[in-house]
């Protein structure tokens, strides 16, 4: 597309063509994904673009995101349930004005990230922890876990969510 002569790219490809360009590109298509493209928009582009360089490594970055989570350690833990065989669980689940991270609705776990780039804005970090207020006010169990969680202690990370899930059924 050129605009004023010079040649310009729509916010998806961009984002997709920047995270196949970077060492970690990951992690900069993370942070596209939660503040500026939609994964809908990202994926068309992505078939648009198909057999064009870099096509391969883009569709690695697309596979990845394409369990609509919003961040790296969503899709962690994605990987680290179904790994684990464990079910049930919804991405972004609706939960009055918020959305809940990852959350177990028939039982009523959820499952919340705290990073440091989510919340290095004060309003974000209080909006949280109003939000897991109302969640343990509505009955609901509520686990944290921390990307070093995700990454360094994986198998404890299941097994909370499993005992969580337990003491859910069977009410001890």
């Amino acid at each position: 597309m050129l605009a004023s002569g010079i040649r310009v790219a729509a916010e998806p490809f961009a984002a997709l063509e920047t995270a196949v360009a970077l060492p970690d590109g990951s992690v900069f298509l993370d942070r596209a994904l939660q503040k500026h493209v939609r994964f809908p928009a990202l994926y068309r582009s992505y078939c648009r673009n198909l057999g064009r360089p870099g096509s391969a490594a883009a569709a690695v970055l697309v596979a990845a995101a394409a369990d609509r989570a919003d961040s790296g350690a969503e899709r962690r833990l994605v990987a680290l349930l179904r790994a684990a065989g464990v079910t049930g669980w919804v991405l972004g689940h609706p939960f009055g004005p918020y959305l809940v991270d990852l959350a177990f609705p028939a039982s009523r776990v959820a499952v919340e990230f705290d990073g440091w780039a989510w919340h290095v804005d004060v309003e974000r970090f209080r909006n949280d922890r109003r939000k897991g207020n109302l969640l343990t006010r509505s009955g609901w169990v509520l686990l944290r876990f921390t990307w070093h969680d995700l990454h360094r202690r994986p198998d404890r990370v299941v097994a909370d969510i499993r005992a969580a899930l337990m003491i859910t059924r069977t009410g001890t």
